[in-house]
């Protein structure tokens, strides 16, 4: 009889509070359950969590990979303040004006922050770009991204346009012992919709590329060596040889590109800066003079570190 009295008086504890999941039973009600979850997807919860390890891109994809609640506020809200906690002015130029309407970039944050942080490699050759064997893509632990950099790969009819772009990720020897280096590189326009840069591709009827896609969007792309867009300060800008480059911008403002990088000493570092105001960069957009004046005024503008 003792006994028995115990055994209700355990049972009754169990279930007097209703707030309080009976864990490892299958009894538990739906409404339960979800008021047990709920505290873990909550945003500010969530925010706070990851505030607290400064955003860190890999855990932030971890935990997009639990469930599609927690893959949907990731791409909502976490990536987002990744991005902005981590290149702030870069953002801020990227979003103001209205070049990104009710705060969403084309693409979505989740692809901005792995632009940022992740190079995408080579994986393929192009029909520009010659290649041996393929590059994996990689998470960097620091990248530089400088507007002063994406106006060397614009034309000059396109200079109103605003596009920042990494130095290059430079994978050695990938060519073969003694040959030139892999460098791969990224990059985004500033309200791609209403650029130059867009019009013209439009204007001239260029075609998208049927084998190249975007690897950080997943959207189809132009390739600006068939479109002509592609100008000589680029390549000085690269370190590389003329026509030794391709890249590619998607629809939806990526650019993703790779070059071939030589093995320069420090001579022919020098003698290549003084060539830098050569007269045939006028049909291009000027001499590294004229793409270097502000390099002082936005080499911060978006370093991001893991």
């Amino acid at each position: 009889m003792e006994r028995s009295r115990k055994t209700q008086n355990c049972n009754s504890f169990s279930s007097s509070d209703p707030s309080t999941p009976t864990f490892g039973s299958a009894a538990a009600s739906p409404s339960i359950a979800s008021d047990a979850n709920s505290g873990i997807l909550n945003e500010t919860v969530l925010m706070l969590v990851f505030r607290s390890i400064n955003w860190d891109p890999h855990v932030i994809c971890v935990a997009a990979c639990v469930s599609r609640r927690l893959r949907a506020v990731a791409s909502r809200v976490l990536f987002r303040e990744l991005c902005i906690s981590r290149a702030p002015r870069m953002v801020t130029s990227l979003t103001a004006g209205g070049a990104a309407p009710g705060g969403r970039l084309g693409g979505g944050w989740h692809s901005l922050a792995k632009l940022l942080f992740f190079c995408c490699g080579c994986a393929v050759p192009t029909r520009f770009f010659a290649l041996d064997r393929p590059t994996p893509g990689h998470f960097v632990a620091i990248s530089r991204f400088s507007k002063t950099s994406g106006r060397s790969f614009l034309m000059r009819r396109c200079w109103g346009d605003m596009l920042f772009v990494s130095d290059p990720c430079e994978h050695p020897e990938v060519g073969g012992v003694g040959e030139e280096d892999l460098g791969a590189y990224r990059g985004v326009f500033r309200g791609f919709m209403k650029s130059k840069t867009r019009a013209w591709l439009i204007g001239k009827k260029q075609e998208l590329e049927n084998r190249v896609r975007c690897p950080y969007c997943g959207a189809r792309v132009w390739s600006m060596m068939a479109a002509g867009l592609v100008p000589k300060t680029a390549s000085r800008r690269l370190g590389s040889h003329e026509g030794r480059l391709d890249y590619f911008v998607c629809v939806n403002g990526h650019l993703h590109g790779f070059c071939w990088l030589a093995h320069l000493s420090t001579d022919e570092e020098g003698n290549n800066d003084e060539e830098g105001t050569d007269d045939d960069d006028d049909d291009d957009g000027g001499g590294d003079e004229a793409v270097e004046r502000n390099v002082e005024d936005d080499d911060n503008d978006g370093n991001v570190a893991l």
